[in-house]
């Protein structure tokens, strides 16, 4: 099928100027967009040109081969769209180089055996090419229109993909950030599969039969739409309407983000009193019939993250909108609510499977790999625990409140923790309220304290690791990045500091809890450094 408004070198050699005009290289570069034409009499022309110009000389600078070979390699530099050459007027043969050049860039070289009025040439393409424009405007107009009229009452994206199509008669592939792709309108899935592996090794190829542009929301990549055609290039006309319909679907987005976002104001209430543990089972039962999901579960996640704070509503719009996305495939239903600075999320199980938290742990990595938490290295993702009733989901939010506290006062890396992971700080935590730990710490472990904190040293670190690798002191040495010759004069000072004997089990259980709730109470050892001697 033809491009529209795409005038090619093809489509000039049809007009009444070329009816003695001959090919003689480059035939597969006939399909070349012509967007102007330029007449050229000197060799060196790299610097005035743009791109698609159709070349029109008398060859009057072109006698040399020399020379000949260096106008068409700037041509073909520039983009330019073809040569024509009237020959017998300065020259009478093109050089055989020139003309294997052309047949291996697929550049066209056109002469004219009878001699033709350039001006009257220029005359013609020109007014081709402006009512071109002229008509290109008006299309893009009344499209721009349609698409207008048609927000008015759109019920889903497809509407508007479906104008797409039926404006430019090809497929459109459509894709959701983190989501996959999808093809409008309807395959047969063998069909479908076949396009889509055409598809793929254009794009990788960077195919200029595949067209593409990006649809924004608040100055953020959310969706990215492609047509696709393999025989013939795009117009510009074509790429204007793919631009013209990412703006109506990032209109449309917008309508329904802000839609949304005023439900979830007007729910919020009600959330947080499902949150405390306050709503009714009727409220619930209702609640859960809209969804039109089976549910099977649920546990509440509570997002914490410096990037978030600073952020405006839109912002946090958007990134509930990916979250959710990136939950969905996982196979939680989400209920997402704000509170101060940290997002809560409600994440309601819709399989009946028992691997919910090694689906939620490929869940937060996938969000945390995405654009918005790139800068951020703060972002921790504290899960409650799970319930298998609703009516119980306050349980699992107090919990989620309890595994951010533990996360604050424990030294970790990870970006995510569980509350089924917190046994010994939970357990800690509970001590601490009736013992004073800082009595047993100090007394077990107040030599390595204080020589790490006048030496500079890192005993403790090395304790603690030696007996998280089961003693293996070639395993120790590795994850210290040390060589063993500083770990065996460590692990001496440590004996003399607690004794030979700190491996027996008895008191090897006793070190190993007294380290655990040193880290806990890190942040407040800080305040305590003095008592320690």
């Amino acid at each position: 099928m033809k491009s529209h408004f795409y005038f090619s070198v093809k489509d000039i050699l049809e007009r009444k100027y070329f009816e003695h005009a001959k090919v003689i290289a480059g035939h597969r570069g006939l399909s070349r967009q012509v967007k102007w034409v330029h007449i050229v009499e000197v060799t060196s022309i790299k610097n005035l040109l743009n791109g698609n110009e159709l070349i029109l000389s008398t060859g009057l600078a072109l006698k040399e081969e020399g020379s000949f070979l260096s106008l068409i390699h700037q041509l073909g530099a520039c983009g330019a769209a073809a040569l024509c050459i009237e020959l017998d007027t300065n020259i009478s043969t093109i050089p055989a180089a020139v003309l294997e050049w052309a047949d291996e860039f697929d550049f066209p070289i056109i002469v004219f055996e009878k001699e033709v009025p350039f001006v009257s040439i220029t005359q013609d393409i020109h007014a081709v090419i402006i009512n071109q424009q002229y008509e290109m405007i008006k299309k893009l107009d009344f499209y721009a229109q349609n698409l207008n009229k048609l927000l008015l009452s759109v019920k889903h994206c497809r509407d508007i993909l479906q104008v797409l199509h039926k404006e430019l008669n090809v497929p459109v592939l459509f894709q959701l950030k983190e989501q996959d792709v999808k093809v409008h309108p309807l395959m047969c899935s063998s069909e479908e599969e076949l396009f889509l592996q055409n598809y793929y090794k254009s794009k990788d190829s960077k195919d200029h039969h595949v067209a593409t542009t990006k649809v924004i929301l608040f100055d953020q990549e959310y969706a990215e739409l492609y047509i696709c055609r393999y025989n013939h290039p795009f117009s510009e006309y074509e790429l204007l309407i793919l631009d013209r319909t990412s703006t109506a679907l990032a209109q449309y987005w917008m309508r329904e983000l802000y839609f949304d976002e005023q439900k979830r104001l007007e729910e919020s209430k009600w959330i947080m009193s499902w949150l405390k543990g306050d709503q009714s089972y009727d409220g619930l039962a209702a609640f859960m019939d809209e969804l039109n999901v089976s549910i099977h579960g649920g546990v509440v996640c509570i997002c914490k993250t410096n990037t978030l704070a600073d952020k405006e509503m839109l912002d946090l719009t958007f990134f509930n909108l990916v979250t959710k996305s990136i939950f969905e495939q996982y196979g939680f239903k989400v209920v997402p609510e704000r509170i101060d600075h940290d997002l809560v999320f409600i994440l309601l199980d819709t399989r009946r499977t028992g691997d919910w938290k090694a689906r939620l742990i490929s869940a937060y990595e996938k969000i945390l790999k995405s654009g918005f938490f790139r800068k951020s290295s703060g972002a921790v993702f504290a899960t409650g625990k799970y319930q298998l009733e609703m009516m119980d989901i306050h349980r699992s939010y107090e919990t989620a409140k309890d595994t951010l506290a533990f996360r604050t006062k424990v030294d970790g890396g990870d970006h995510y923790c569980f509350f089924d992971d917190l046994h010994l700080f939970r357990l800690i935590s509970i001590v601490n309220e009736n013992v004073n730990m800082w009595e047993m710490i100090e007394e077990f472990l107040s030599p390595l304290i204080k020589y790490d904190r006048d030496h500079d040293g890192d005993l403790l670190k090395t304790l603690k690791v030696f007996l998280a690798c089961q003693g293996s002191k070639q395993e120790t040495s590795k994850r210290l990045f040390i060589v063993r010759q500083t770990l065996y004069h460590r692990l001496k000072k440590i004996e003399d500091m607690l004794g030979e004997d700190f491996m027996r089990s008895d008191k090897r259980v006793t070190i190993e809890f007294l380290l655990a709730a040193h880290e806990y109470l890190q942040p407040q050892s800080l305040l305590k450094k003095t008592k320690v001697h």
